[in-house]
């Protein structure tokens, strides 16, 4: 933002060109280590004090709004459900940003030693029903391969000659549906069937199995991790429930894990369809090509108490082990390098959820090219 609140002119034509241009393809004129000493070297520091401390904060949040609702008894009516329906956005919002610091430690960016960030990211992702160690691996596989048809492991779109149910769903009441499922379903589906994942020949392929073609032989131990701290916490909530009620457990604690899902597939969808992105085959695909191949998005407020994952995801592909309170000041000092590589859409988040979802059905090549796949949507 420019004095007064305003745009500058190049800031404006930037938002102009990421919502209606396609971004360049040929290899950047810049290198990573070019772009990595333009950014000051404090970015990359990691402090566990620094980001225990938002950590810390969430659960106070979390732990206060919890308190709150004790006091929801008091109240009958449409008052006790407004306060129950912000409670479930207020711990929605908040504990998906313990997400994101979850997400953090499995990047290795939440402190200089491997050890902490890898129990603190399998005590809350598994709190919020992930499996870490799972997740972490097929995730660094996705920063490993990102836009590559054939390696990426998520939101990997699908050729027009894959196009099957989108034939009858290639209309407003099929994209609201189609947008509910995914928001509902989405993570779920991921985790246990690999829905929307990369393909594998395996028939079932899912993140709680220890011998899934996801993980290799050296993996395979972390992954019974993940899944026994899911067993703990499971058992955990069921004794919650046993106790307090389960009604009381699906208002307190599953509505709110129920929202924090749907904003992680929005965010994750929204960083990775987009018009202007292309995809590459093996042929054209390289690293550097592919990290570019994401967007920054505008969530307002919201990307405060989502810790910048949403606004400063370009940054986060380059360097994913760069912490998200160094995010906003290197992607200030990485877009005028970037230039035209840089992609950033200020379209209103849901605005823009309805565009993807209509706009982004399949990828294909132009006519006389090879290895450069964009988005289509002519059936």
């Amino acid at each position: 933002m420019g004095a007064g609140g305003r745009m500058t002119l190049a800031e404006e034509a930037q938002r102009t060109k990421s919502s209606t241009d396609r971004a360049p393809t040929e290899k950047p004129p810049f290198t990573v280590g070019t772009l990595r000493k333009a950014v000051p070297p404090h970015c990359f520091n990691r402090s566990v004090l620094r980001s225990g401390s938002y950590l810390v904060c969430d659960l106070l949040i979390i732990s206060a709004l919890v308190y709150g609702s004790t006091y929801f008894s008091m109240f009958d009516g449409i008052a006790a459900w407004s306060l129950w329906v912000a409670y479930w956005i207020a711990t929605g919002c908040v504990g998906t940003g313990v997400w994101v610091i979850a997400h953090e430690c499995g990047h290795h960016a939440f402190s200089n030693y491997v050890w902490v960030d890898d129990t603190v990211g399998l005590i809350f992702h598994s709190c919020l029903l992930v499996p870490y160690f799972s997740w972490k691996y097929s995730h660094r596989r996705h920063h490993s391969n990102t836009a590559s048809m054939e390696r990426d492991e998520v939101f990997v779109p699908k050729p027009r000659e894959a196009m099957t149910f989108q034939m009858i769903t290639n209309n407003p009441p099929g994209r609201i549906l189609q947008i509910l499922v995914t928001l509902t379903l989405g993570w779920p589906m991921y985790l246990w069937f690999n829905v929307s994942g990369r393909k594998y020949p395996r028939f079932w392929t899912t993140h709680f199995d220890p011998s899934s073609p996801i993980f290799n032989n050296r993996e395979t131990l972390f992954i019974f991790i993940s899944d026994i701290a899911l067993l703990i916490v499971a058992y955990g909530l069921y004794t919650l429930g046993a106790t307090f009620g389960f009604l009381w457990l699906l208002k307190v604690y599953g509505v709110p894990l129920f929202i924090v899902n749907g904003f992680l597939v929005l965010i994750t969808y929204l960083q990775h369809t987009h018009p202007s992105l292309p995809h590459y085959t093996g042929e054209e695909w390289d690293w550097l090509r592919g990290a570019l191949s994401t967007v920054d998005r505008d969530y307002g407020i919201l990307n405060h108490i989502f810790h910048h994952i949403t606004d400063t995801h370009v940054a986060h592909h380059i360097f994913s082990t760069m912490p998200h309170y160094h995010a906003e000041e290197a992607t200030k000092i990485l877009k005028p390098i970037l230039g035209k590589y840089y992609q950033f859409d200020g379209t209103p988040v849901f605005q823009a959820l309805w565009r993807e979802t209509k706009e982004c059905l399949y990828v294909e090549a132009d006519p006389g090219s090879k290895g450069v796949l964009w988005f289509n949507n002519k059936l």
